[in-house]
């Protein structure tokens, strides 16, 4: 399978000037500054194939903005090597740009007080598009994206959903086979939030798209992707697909219950009672104690079922669990 991203040992550190309190460690500071170094990605290796979809997940100050400056060119490593779509990015910043697209929940790419449309007709001259080209796939992804009704609308009137369906087609319009995404639904609403996913995903699937994305919503890990990848202090802490995170983390399973009968009481070891209505009863059971098989063979035991539900936890436990554990080991390290 084709290598999309490839990182081996990638360091970037930072020497940072410290500054003395007061008047005294002011002047000082005038010809004896201090320096200290701070690492912020720290010997990263890693490997994307073409076509996939990776969640790149860690808690804030985890070294992804740092990361992603290096796999854009924007930053220079400190030490290792890294490739994208088969380039050095620091090497080979200006042929990267063809093969990269970039959304950024909180910058824009478009003009702010002109229409979408005119944005796409300059993207389509920085990179040396031809026009017939670039007006068909200017067509298909305004159709594909569903903004036709906003391309000639000035960018400042657009809510935020429609800005970034029209960032999305800015960053796809030169067809690059990698799209790096920055928290893509930053502020949006729910609606706006599936719809953004939704099209995303979809445009993955059906051109082979790489996207590696960031995003401090769990939703848009599970919607999106397939696997993920979490770094804390600028080390690869964890790599594996979204349902095996589920299986490895968190060995709890959610379990409603519909009676015939008005309540049910069940004491197992193992299970906690979360919710508790007149004909609903809602649980949480450690499979690791007690096995899902035999709560439902209790609760059968008790009552008259209507119907069960059995539910994984929600993603963002999953990741919480994920940062929690990093931290207690890393505060539990020798010095």
């Amino acid at each position: 399978m084709t290598t999309a991203i490839e990182i081996e040992d990638l360091t970037k550190s930072f020497t940072l000037r410290q500054r003395a309190e007061g008047l005294r460690g002011a002047m000082r500071g005038l010809f004896s500054a201090s320096h200290r170094t701070v690492t912020a990605v720290d010997g990263l290796s890693l490997r994307i194939a073409a076509g996939e979809r990776v969640a790149f997940l860690g808690p804030n100050g985890a070294g992804k903005s740092t990361a992603i400056k290096l796999l854009t060119g924007i930053l220079h490593p400190t030490h290792g090597h890294a490739t994208v779509a088969g380039l050095v990015p620091w090497v080979d910043r200006r042929r990267l740009a063809h093969r990269i697209g970039t959304v950024f929940g909180q910058r824009s790419q478009l003009w702010y007080h002109l229409p979408a449309s005119d944005t796409f007709e300059l993207l389509g001259r920085v990179y040396d598009l031809p026009r017939a080209e670039h007006r068909r796939r200017c067509a298909a992804l305004v159709e594909r994206f569903a903004i036709g009704e906003h391309l000639h609308t000035p960018v400042r009137q657009l809510s935020l959903g429609q800005r970034m369906r029209c960032e999305l087609v800015a960053s796809l319009l030169h067809a690059p086979p990698i799209l790096f995404l920055d928290e893509p639904t930053i502020g949006l609403d729910v609606e706006a939030k599936a719809t953004i996913r939704e099209v995303i995903r979809g445009d993955s699937e059906r051109d082979g798209r790489t996207l590696l994305l960031t995003s401090h919503d769990t939703a848009d890990v599970e919607r999106v992707c397939d696997r993920v990848v979490v770094i804390h202090r600028g080390r690869l802490l964890l790599d594996e697909g979204i349902e095996t995170l589920r299986t490895r983390f968190l060995r709890r399973k959610r379990v409603i219950l519909h009676t015939a009968e008005p309540e049910l009481a069940l004491e197992l070891q193992g299970v906690r009672v979360i919710d508790r209505r007149p004909h609903r009863l809602a649980l949480e059971i450690d499979v690791d104690v007690t096995p899902v098989e035999a709560v439902i063979h209790a609760a059968l035991s008790g009552a008259r079922l209507r119907d069960l539900t059995i539910e994984d936890p929600p993603m963002d436990e999953v990741i919480q669990a994920i940062y929690a554990r990093a931290e207690q080991q890393h505060q539990g390290a020798p010095p």
